[in-house]
C-alpha cells in the first residue's frame, strides 16, 4: 500500500476511502495501513472490520470467493493450481459483467476510473 500511495499521491485517498477486513490475524498491523507515508499527520484511508461470522458485511468479497469456487473447489490446495490457471480465472473474473457495476466489467470500470482521475 505504501508503494501505491507513493505512486498515486493524493489520488490514493480518492480511490481507497476505506478498506474492510475480516478478523484474520494477517490484519494485526492494520493501524500501519491507515498511516500515510506522504504526510506526517493524517490517514491515507480508514480501516473497518466486519463482525465475526457476518459475511454479508463483505458482500463483494464473498461474491468474488463464490466466483473463484466455480473453478477451484473449497479445500483445494492452491499450491497445486498452476499460475496459468490462476491467471485465466483472474482474467475471466475481471471481464465478467456485473449487475453492481451497471453490467460493466471490472476492467471497464477500472479503465474509466483511471482515465477520469487526475492523480496529483
Amino acid at each position: 500500500m505504501d508503494e501505491l500511495e507513493k505512486k498515486y499521491g493524493y489520488g490514493f485517498r480518492i480511490k481507497f476511502k476505506s478498506i474492510t477486513f475480516d478478523n484474520g490475524v494477517e490484519f494485526l498491523g492494520w493501524k500501519l495501513l491507515e498511516v500515510s507515508v506522504l504526510e506526517l499527520i493524517g490517514r491515507r484511508t480508514t480501516i473497518y472490520f466486519a463482525h465475526s461470522y457476518s459475511s454479508w458485511e463483505r458482500g463483494t468479497n464473498e461474491n468474488q470467493n463464490r466466483m473463484i469456487r466455480r473453478f477451484i473447489p473449497k479445500g483445494t490446495n492452491i499450491a497445486n493450481v498452476s499460475e496459468e490457471e490462476i491467471q485465466w480465472i483472474q482474467d475471466w473474473m475481471n471481464n465478467y459483467p456485473r449487475k453492481i457495476l451497471g453490467y460493466k466489467t471490472a476492467n471497464q470500470v477500472a479503465k474509466e476510473c483511471l482515465q477520469g482521475c487526475s492523480w496529483s
